[in-house]
């Protein structure tokens, strides 16, 4: 018996280990996310996550469409999520499509229907719904592309080279 203890949970034999933990709001966002912007990648857009707005609002997902159009993708972990969210119209005014990505157990009645929507299962998402297009005026479109593209390159340097991206943010900082 005190051999089995040492036996991984799935070798033959083994005691059966505690039934796994239905996964919470943040694992559920986390895996929603990456749904999504695994299916933004299939569609040719390019996603950021956690990406600031000029507003001072955070999109969950803001994706850059191979037309130059942006897409906001809004994620959501379940009803108590979105009924609690009201942010979400302030997203409009910085995209040319406003999404809600959600899993299977969201009741997609909530989302209204003049938003698009996608649902994950598992690692990938599904469209099932295109967003109403509303384009962003020139002005407003170039200082968002020009936004992100800061994040983007940063992020990118900051993944290259950690050490040196903090103390280049902490030279900004002082200055």
């Amino acid at each position: 018996m005190a051999d089995t203890l040492f036996l991984p949970a799935s070798a033959p034999g083994s005691p059966p280990g505690p039934p796994p933990a239905a996964p919470g709001a943040a694992e559920r966002t986390l895996a929603v996310c990456r749904a999504a912007t695994r299916l933004c990648a299939r569609l040719g857009w390019a996603p950021v996550t956690e990406m600031p707005l000029p507003n001072g609002r955070r999109a969950d997902i803001l994706a850059l469409l191979p037309d130059g159009g942006f897409r906001v993708i809004e994620v959501k972990s379940c009803a108590r999520d979105f009924l609690a969210d009201g942010k979400w119209p302030d997203y409009r005014a910085f995209c040319d499509g406003l999404f809600f990505a959600v899993d299977l157990d969201f009741p997609q009645a909530l989302i209204p229907e003049d938003v698009g929507l996608m649902v994950a299962e598992g690692p990938d998402a599904t469209l099932l719904r295109d967003a109403p297009e509303h384009r962003l005026a020139p002005a407003r479109r170039k200082a968002l592309l020009h936004r992100y593209a800061v994040v983007a390159a940063g992020r990118l340097v900051a993944a290259q080279d950690p050490a040196g991206w903090a103390e280049m943010r902490a030279a900004l900082r002082v200055e």
